[in-house]
This record gives structure tokens, C-alpha cells and sequence, in this order.
């Protein structure tokens, strides 16, 4: 090799540096969103400098700046970057492969997603040919009520607790009886199943990459008097005893989990009909199974406080 390119590869670029600083230091403490006063002095680097790195970042969308508290974390275009690099990784490949077999299956679109810093996003998608995928890959929506109760549920009663504490994106109800319906149901049957009305099911697609400070006071009283409490979209066996009727079913969800036994991701197998009964449990425990093979795949556990 060249001396000169061995020469090149080996000088260090002080202004990239203190980019990489920066992003290494938020990407550690990914649930937290910090000032410019304080990334300057926590990490050495002058207020002018520290300022034009934060700009430009939020400018490529690798960070984002809360408006109100004026405070930067993590942005979408992570996502992207973070989505190449998984493809080296078990996880993508192994949720794929299993997706697609359940999109051939039941010939329908299903999901792998998670959250990513304070977002709820779509991270794999599979969709058999001529049909029209319900989402797409890269798609955010946040993660706050009424949004992401499918992301706690399966997770211990102080993930639950900490979601319902978080700014809700819309007004909502809080049915505290209902709630723990749900999750004594889906931590049995290891799924949950998600109806959707027509207007509630375009209400959740104008909502992806919205954030609550985004609406206007008044938009969000109106929208949210369109929003059910909490749970009440959960189908609950127990509420459908006849074994005869059909019921409207939008997805079905099922966790997967990582090696502390914490949810990693959700899958999610859309359906958009009525199905009955017997035909919604073969899809849920069709896709829970989906889902604890992933997990032993790529090394996860299922939790030992009682999950599916």
C-alpha cells in the first residue's frame, strides 16, 4: 500500500472527533435529551463549536431539538444508518425470515418494530406480492399515550407505569380496570389483538412522526375526543363468548425479547377483516411463535415474572 494513504488513514481529524464525541455521548444516554450548556462543559468543547455540531445535526436529522425546552437527543436518521448496520447483525435477518413466512402464509403485510429513542419505528417489514404494504420501513410515530401500549405491555409493571407517565400526544381516558384486563390477557395468550375503526385506523396513520407539541392545543382536544381510553381497542376473549361471531380486527401484535428477558421488538400481522373467533387465536398464537423463536435465536429469555 501507498505510504502516503497509510499516512492518511492515520491522521486523526479533531473537528470529526468531536462530532463522533458528541454522538457517542447521546447515543449512551439515549433516554435523556441534554442542553448546549451542558454537552459543552460535559464533553470539553467550546459553546460556538458544540453549537455549529448540534445545528448541522439536527440539520441531517441525526439529532432533534425539543422546541420547548430547547434540548437535543436523538433523531430519526439514525434509524436509517442504525437499519444498515443491523443487516450484519442476527437480529434482521432471523426477524425477516420469519415475517416473510407469515406474510406468505396468511398473505397479508407484518412488522418488526421498536423503540428508538423516544419514537416508536418500523425496523422490518414483509409484504407478499400485490399486496399493498400497511406501513413501511423507516415510519415513526410516538411513543406516548394513546400510542405504544403494545411496546409495555409484556415488559413489567414499571415500564407500563413509566409510559403512562410520559406527555400524552393526545388526550386520553385512563380505565385503570380495563388496562389490567389487557395485560393480564395478552401476558397469557402471549399476543394481543387490536381493533380499529375506520377513522381511529386514519387518525394512527396521520399521527406517524407527530409529535405532541406539534399540535395545536385546540387540534389536540378535538382529536383526542376521537381517541377511546386506554385498552378499550384490546379485543378480550372474555368480552366474546359466542363462538359463532365475527369480530373487526386491524393487527395482532406479539413480543419479542432480549437477553435480560426485556421486550426488544413487536411483531405485527395486520389483518384489516373480520375473523372469527378461531381464526384470530391460530393468527395470535401463530405469530407469538414467530416471536419466541426470534427470541431464542438471537439469544433472548423469555421474563420470569410470568410472559407468555
Amino acid at each position: 500500500m501507498d505510504d502516503g494513504v497509510d499516512r492518511a488513514q492515520g491522521r486523526r481529524s479533531p473537528p470529526t472527533e468531536r462530532v463522533v464525541q458528541v454522538l457517542d455521548f447521546l447515543v449512551s444516554r439515549k433516554e435523556h435529551r441534554f442542553g448546549l450548556s451542558e454537552l459543552s462543559r460535559t464533553l470539553d468543547i467550546s459553546k460556538p463549536t458544540c453549537l455549529g455540531i448540534l445545528t448541522e445535526l439536527v440539520r441531517g436529522g441525526y439529532l432533534v431539538r425539543d422546541p420547548v425546552t430547547k434540548s437535543y437527543g436523538l433523531g430519526p436518521a439514525l434509524i436509517a444508518a442504525g437499519r444498515a448496520a443491523q443487516q450484519g447483525f442476527a437480529a434482521g435477518p432471523v426477524a425477516r425470515r420469519h415475517l416473510a413466512a407469515l406474510s406468505a402464509e396468511y398473505q397479508t403485510t407484518c412488522t418488526a418494530s421498536a423503540v428508538v429513542g423516544d419514537r416508536i419505528t418500523v425496523l422490518e417489514l414483509t409484504s407478499p406480492p400485490g399486496v399493498r404494504a400497511a406501513a413501511k420501513v423507516g415510519e415513526m410515530y410516538p411513543f406516548a399515550p394513546p400510542v405504544g401500549l403494545m411496546y409495555v405491555l409484556w415488559d413489567g409493571e414499571d415500564a407500563l407505569q413509566s409510559w403512562l407517565r410520559r406527555e400524552p400526544t393526545l388526550p386520553v381516558r385512563l380505565d385503570r380496570g380495563r388496562l389490567r384486563k389487557v395485560v393480564e390477557e395478552c401476558s397469557r395468550t402471549g399476543y394481543l389483538v387490536e381493533t380499529l375503526t375506520p377513522v381511529g385506523q386514519r387518525l394512527h396513520t396521520l399521527m406517524a412522526g407527530v409529535a405532541a407539541h406539534d399540535l395545536p392545543a385546540e387540534l389536540r382536544d378535538v382529536l383526542g375526543e376521537m381517541v377511546s381510553s386506554l385498552g378499550e381497542r384490546v379485543h378480550l376473549d372474555a368480552e366474546h363468548a359466542d363462538p359463532g361471531a365475527m369480530h373487526p380486527v386491524s393487527l395482532i401484535a406479539a413480543p419479542t425479547y432480549d437477553a435480560e428477558g426485556h421486550q426488544a421488538m413487536v411483531l405485527t400481522l395486520y389483518v384489516g377483516a373480520e375473523l372469527a373467533s378461531d381464526d384470530i387465536a391460530r393468527r395470535g398464537k401463530a405469530l407469538a411463535a414467530a416471536a419466541d423463536a426470534i427470541t431464542q435465536e438471537v439469544g433472548g429469555r423469555r421474563p420470569r415474572r410470568g410472559g407468555h
